[in-house]
């Protein structure tokens, strides 16, 4: 079953969107009354009460002053900058570089155990060399357009970070497709050093590397969006536009479901790095 990555996100939306709405009801007013008193324009209030727009804390104070409920605004703000919280564009995420993104979490990755990584499309951060992760993040930073580009020092951050690989406390999960092998992120030489790396990092003892083989697809099974599971606290899925931070038990239950579906799929131990040398054979 598809998982849509940002229906946390909306679901908390839409939470608040219907108690600011039923707050109204209340009250007795129609939306026109409630814009007239908070002194906007009445399509701001379809537009908050469809979870469309996110009410600002200020919006929110002015609505419940309005229907004689000012003693829940702030409940409502902490569960509205919630929401929020949980997709996050990623402009907003590299305004102040790519390598401050990738210091910004080395704190949240020492205190993560368990680390499950899915990933449809590239090598895992944590499993990235330098040259892979630096022409990775050049294109990134292409995408977004940087006024700047750190991607050769953020690159070497990523790599510092993902040394946590080598330190007690912690274990890694990783998946990634067999088609991930043969999709050139970076120039040959680069693509030769990741490819070797990957058979020395996934000999470590911490760290399980599975690669679902290309035939498995065959079966009528199909890859799914690259995704982060920390622990059982929390999902983090990547999109062309933003980060959704999922904390729903239910839906990181769903994501823990689909991760052991595609772990079953997986080749371990000789069988992967067979295929992994396969893969450098190919760069000729």
């Amino acid at each position: 079953m598809p998982i849509s990555p940002s229906s946390s996100a909306q679901a908390a939306r839409e939470v608040v969107a219907r108690r600011l709405r039923d707050l109204r009801k209340e009250a007795g007013l129609t939306v026109t009354e409630l814009a007239d008193r908070c002194n906007w324009h009445h399509a701001k209030t379809s537009r908050i009460e469809n979870a469309r727009t996110a009410p600002s804390a200020k919006d929110i104070r002015l609505w419940c002053a309005a229907c004689q409920a000012a003693g829940q605004a702030e409940g409502l703000i902490v569960q509205s900058l919630n929401a929020e919280s949980m997709y996050t564009e990623w402009r907003h995420q590299v305004r102040n570089g790519l390598k401050q993104l990738q210091d910004s979490l080395v704190g949240f990755f020492r205190q993560t155990e368990l680390f499950r990584v899915y990933s449809s499309t590239l090598v895992p951060g944590l499993l990235q060399t330098e040259g892979y992760a630096a022409a990775l993040l050049r294109n990134v930073a292409d995408l977004r357009d940087l006024s700047r580009d750190d991607s050769g020092e953020a690159a070497r951050a990523r790599v510092e970070r993902s040394r946590i690989i080598h330190e007690p406390g912690h274990r890694f999960v990783l998946l990634i497709e067999e088609t991930v092998l043969y999709h050139q992120v970076a120039d040959g030489d680069a693509m030769a050093a990741q490819l070797g790396y990957l058979l020395t990092a996934g000999a470590l003892p911490a760290v399980s590397l599975g690669i679902i083989p290309m035939a498995t697809r065959a079966r009528g099974q199909w890859p799914r969006e690259t995704f982060h599971v920390y622990d059982d606290a929390l999902v983090s899925v990547e999109l062309v536009s933003a980060q959704v931070k999922i904390t729903q038990p239910g839906e990181i239950a769903l994501y823990l479901r689909a991760f052991e579906q595609l772990r079953s799929m997986a080749v371990y131990g000789a069988e992967a790095r067979a295929l992994i040398v396969k893969a450098i054979d190919a760069l000729g």
